[in-house]
């Protein structure tokens, strides 16, 4: 890794910064490629349970890297479109990521940086954080995220959001589910970490994975198609050792497992 991302394990923890403060850490190809290899990466077989995504300075992501898109304007379209795969394939990897994957957001989260950031799990926002979708400001189109806003918000704040390019506060952010909780800019590391703990003790890293896998799948399909993934989510998750522990355990103890 370069030094556009740091990369830091800290026990089932990984700590992601981005680290291009100067440029308000826009999504570079060097970035894009460094975050999707890390997202990419099979973390829960190594022990790690959660991801915790932040942005070094004043703003946590100031979107695409315009001046690399200007490149691409006179680009052939195979060109253009193997670009927007790249990006494509950054946000795949968040969503797929088995790990508990959490963002930290303050200031400005502009984008493709705020698709970054809503593809996670978890967002919690400092008190000065600003969300926008601004792709329409500049003849764009906010095409990949349209995919899987759908797993945060209703159709209406999704057409608000995308349709209409104006900032949103990190209280009407909490309003409408784009982001889970809102906090004191001095907070946010400290109240992200309190998160993730209180998930990561109560809840099975196994059951975590299979219910991020089973929401993907279900999106968008018509309720029969749902059902039957769901069935059989429901039926295999019966046979994880997660799942015969934490039954047994509350028989034995009338109490859930401590799972951390």
């Amino acid at each position: 890794m370069s030094n556009l991302l740091e990369v830091v394990r800290q026990g089932d923890l990984l700590l992601l910064s981005l680290n291009d403060p100067h440029r308000a850490n826009a999504l570079s190809p060097p970035l894009l490629a460094e975050l999707t290899e890390a997202y990419r990466h099979p973390w829960r077989s190594e022990g790690v349970r959660a991801i915790v995504l932040s942005g070094a300075g004043r703003h946590f992501c100031a979107g695409a890297d315009l001046e690399h898109l200007r490149s691409l304007m006179d680009a052939r379209p195979e060109d253009n479109h193997a670009d927007s795969e790249r990006l494509r394939n950054l946000f795949e990897a968040v969503l797929r990521q088995e790990a508990l994957t959490v963002a930290l957001v303050q200031g400005s989260c502009v984008a493709g940086g705020c698709g970054l950031a809503t593809a996670c799990d978890f967002v919690v926002a400092a008190e000065d954080a600003r969300f926008l979708y601004s792709e329409v400001r500049i003849g764009f189109v906010a095409a990949l995220v349209a995919t899987y806003l759908p797993l945060r918000l209703k159709g209406a704040d999704i057409r608000e959001l995308l349709l209409n390019p104006e900032f949103l506060s990190a209280g009407q952010a909490l309003e409408i589910g784009l982001v889970n909780r809102v906090v004191p800019r001095q907070e946010l590391e400290s109240q992200g970490e309190a998160l993730v703990t209180g998930i990561l003790e109560r809840a099975s890293s196994e059951s975590i994975a299979r219910t991020k896998r089973l929401l993907l799948a279900i999106l968008g399909r018509p309720l029969d198609e749902a059902l039957a993934l769901a069935v059989e989510a429901n039926a295999e998750a019966r046979s994880t050792a997660d799942c015969k522990h934490g039954i047994a355990t509350f028989l034995e103890t009338k109490a859930a497992p401590r799972w951390r």
